[in-house]
């Protein structure tokens, strides 16, 4: 069974993230409503992605990436956000992401991405 740590400051878009999460068939999801709780939460070893806004109080989702890949290089990480310009992403994918997931994202669009990581 796939387990998701969904990091997010907007509770509406973690609740988005879980049902599309739950419509492709992962229900183990852990949430967190910034980035620090999002580094507190992880445990190398415990999930099999991670999904991670951009931009979050307490650590940025880029800060999330940078911490988390210290603790796990493997883990796939995916950035979600509205921030889609092409220095962004390359950022975030220097920092250690493993995929960009632009908001607003269908279901499919989320699967698609899942399958990609081996979820």
């Amino acid at each position: 069974m796939t387990k998701v740590l969904v990091a997010d400051d907007s509770s509406t878009m973690r609740k988005i993230i879980s049902r599309s999460l739950q419509a492709v068939g992962v229900s183990d999801t852990v949430e967190a409503a910034d980035g620090t709780e999002a580094v507190a939460a992880f445990t190398p070893g415990e999930f099999d992605l991670v999904l991670t806004d951009w931009n979050m109080p307490g650590k940025t989702g880029l800060e999330v990436v940078q911490e988390i890949r210290a603790l796990d290089a493997k883990v796939p990480i995916i950035m979600v956000t509205t921030e889609a310009e092409k220095g962004r992403v390359m950022a975030a994918i220097q920092a250690g992401c493993s995929d960009y997931l632009v908001k607003p994202f269908t279901a499919d669009t989320l699967r698609e991405k899942l399958e990609k990581h081996g979820c």
